[in-house]
């Protein structure tokens, strides 16, 4: 640790950071029926949420990789104002508008622009800081993600079960607490530049390192296997098990998301001495046995399990990732992290965009959808392969 400088604190402020990523990512889906009956927007419409929130979300990554000398302290803030403000926002700004749907994209663009924000710098500012076992350390900090989805989930599902489902707006602005007070960890904690602005790579410059193009394919695959089995479980379980909507969201994201989170927490306890790239390629296999079991056992039960325990299994595939790349290109600089988000963010919008495009083609069977996104953890485990050989030969 450098000498007057509580890198605590930052470790802090990064954590809460995912936690605000996981409530803007998680909390307004949990809206889509108050937002139907409430202001009658049709179902079909509804799809353009999520769309617009990753779509946003891509373009601040993007525009992140372009400009290079990115001021960490003043961009993280700005991620806590943004995030807040698209919360509470939420709570008023659809009824100023003859058609409510447009209200709701504009927060939805607001808190987008910071989850971005934090998805690109948070993982950078950890990496900068002097920690020993810095994989351990990418690990924990992502599985707060995890653990922040399994509370805006728990806690939101109490909350309208306690008070009704027509006092979402006053939820909405108490989530938005969070980035609120995390903008003074950030103001006020240690932040240390990832590479000096003279020596980290511009995004032309990693695009034509061949190597990072395999990095960069790895990176889509952990996405695309982290998000699919995320986004469909609710769905998975509720058409499987035949359970309604509650608990197929407790039983579905918010269980997936809770093993995700002990299998990051794990890696930060015990990896230390783990040789991450074979573990990855492990937990790739594991993950690639238990999308199959998901898909096509003939017990729901035991399909259950298997989205279960891919949780356990993608947990470090997105941190891993970056490690893996940043250990290999350090001098990438901001550049090199906002392109593994966009990687990641893009892996995560296709991914879960296949299941539905092969759940329609097999007669809106689920399980042919998940079958086909088998292909994510498979890609995932050659890209690996591909990189311990080229390893090997240096």
């Amino acid at each position: 640790m450098k000498k007057g400088k509580d890198y605590r604190k930052t470790k802090r402020a990064c954590y809460l950071g995912f936690v605000t990523q996981a409530i803007v990512a998680n909390f307004t889906p949990l809206l889509f029926m108050a937002f139907h009956h409430e202001y009658k927007i049709p179902i079909a419409s509804l799809a353009l949420i999520p769309a617009v929130f990753y779509i946003i979300q891509l373009i601040t990554d993007l525009l992140c990789a372009k400009f290079k000398n990115i001021n960490y302290r003043k961009s993280i803030i700005i991620s806590g104002i943004t995030s807040a403000t698209g919360l509470m926002g939420l709570a008023f700004l659809p009824e100023l508008f003859p058609n409510p749907l447009v209200g709701i994209l504009l927060c939805v663009c607001v808190y987008a622009i910071g989850s971005g924000l934090i998805e690109v710098l948070c993982s950078p500012i950890i990496e900068a800081c002097p920690f020993p076992n810095k994989e351990g350390m990418m690990s924990l900090l992502h599985s707060f993600y995890c653990w922040g989805a399994v509370g805006v989930i728990v806690g939101s599902t109490l909350f309208f079960s306690l008070f009704g489902l027509d006092h979402w707006r006053f939820l909405a602005c108490l989530w938005a607490l969070i980035p609120l007070y995390n903008i003074i960890n950030f103001a006020t904690c240690p932040i240390e530049p990832i590479v000096p602005d003279a020596e980290s790579m511009s995004m032309g410059q990693l695009l034509r390192n061949g190597m990072f193009w395999i990095f960069l394919l790895l990176m889509v695959a952990a996405g695309a296997s982290e998000a699919t089995m995320a986004q469909w479980t609710s769905a998975f379980a509720e058409a499987s098990l035949g359970v309604e909507k509650a608990i197929g969201d407790l039983a579905g994201p918010c269980g997936f998301a809770f093993c995700m989170g002990l299998g990051r927490l794990w890696y930060s306890k015990k990896g230390q001495n783990l040789d991450l790239s074979a573990y990855m390629t492990w937990a790739g296999l594991l993950s690639l046995v238990a999308y199959l079991t998901a898909s096509l056992a003939s017990v729901p039960l035991l399909s259950l399990a298997g989205c279960m325990v891919s949780g356990l299994a993608v947990g470090i595939m997105w941190p891993g990732s970056i490690s893996l790349t940043s250990a290999r290109i350090p001098n990438g600089g901001t550049a090199l992290f906002a392109l593994l988000a966009l990687a990641g963010d893009a892996g995560g919008t296709f991914g879960p965009s296949l299941v539905g495009l092969c759940t329609h083609f097999t007669g809106d069977d689920i399980h042919g959808g998940i079958l086909a996104a088998t292909f994510f953890p498979a890609l995932l485990v050659v890209c690996l392969l591909i990189l311990r050989r080229k390893s090997a030969r240096l």
